[in-house]
């Protein structure tokens, strides 16, 4: 079995499968309260959802939602003697949302006044540009046509051209991801440097 945990975005989903075939799945749109919500729609699922594999979304997303997500499944994988890895939650959005062709872009809220972004191709379906952090007015030049995410519409509001498409992040979509954006190392994606730096000496 696998179990496949992510929390990263507004969206706390969660979803079991038997080799690729989806056994059970949770998916709300929770906004915060991820740790309250996410044990509980876990414990809905058969077994409570144990599974000899784990798989994270380490983000970018909200600081706080990649973490539950991310200490939960080291946790379970600790408790259950299971294999753990990661995938990039922009990914999971990016594949359910993807066109029939062309490249698009992913953009999500950053917080902070920015923007979580990445570009993609459908065919095959690939990352094109990398993560980053961009405040709006930015990602609206660099973000090709179409875009998709929580923050699409705010691109387009800032520019005369293209379409947006509401997308979120959903477990049950874990096995469109291609093997080169599913298996990550279960640590954060955090998507910029750290607002807190060390204090000088």
């Amino acid at each position: 079995m696998l179990l496949v945990i992510d929390t990263a975005t507004e969206a706390c989903s969660v979803a079991l499968f038997d080799g690729q075939r989806l056994v059970a799945a949770e998916h709300d749109i929770v906004g915060r309260g991820h740790a309250e919500h996410l044990i509980p729609m876990m414990a809905a699922l058969p077994e409570g959802g144990r599974a000899a594999q784990i798989a994270v979304g380490c983000g970018p997303g909200s600081f706080t939602g990649v973490r539950v997500g991310i200490a939960a499944a080291r946790a379970l994988a600790l408790a259950w003697g299971s294999d753990i890895w990661g995938f990039s939650t922009l990914a999971l959005i990016a594949v359910d949302a993807a066109p029939e062709s062309g490249p698009f872009g992913v953009a999500i809220d950053g917080g902070h006044g920015e923007l979580f972004c990445a570009q993609y191709q459908s065919k095959p379906f690939e990352e094109i540009g990398p993560l980053s952090s961009m405040v709006p007015a930015r990602a609206a030049e660099a973000l090709p046509d179409l875009v998709v995410g929580n923050a699409a519409q705010r691109i387009l509001a800032l520019r005369s051209y293209g379409t947006a498409k509401a997308a979120a992040a959903d477990a049950r979509n874990f096995f469109r991801l291609p093997a080169s954006l599913e298996r990550l190392a279960p640590s954060p994606l955090y998507g910029r440097a750290p607002d807190a730096r060390p204090q000088a000496a």
